[in-house]
């Protein structure tokens, strides 16, 4: 099992105090990341559709490197 990282942490990177106005573009990039292939969505450290996703999530890359 790799890292992982939320979509809080992403938005705080990024948007400083204004992190929360970038939850959601957060969420849908990493929705566009598991349609490409590049990432799972997780909750519970187990693997989760994107779709059904509700509430807190992490983001896990599926390739290492």
């Amino acid at each position: 099992m790799g890292a992982t990282i939320c979509p809080s942490e992403a938005a705080r990177a990024v948007g400083g105090k204004a992190w929360r106005e970038l939850m959601e573009p957060a969420r849908a990039a990493a929705r566009r990341l598991v349609a490409a292939g590049e990432v799972v969505i997780t909750q519970g450290g187990e693997v989760v559709d994107p779709a059904a996703a509700k509430g807190p999530i992490r983001i896990r890359r599926t390739t290492i490197g």
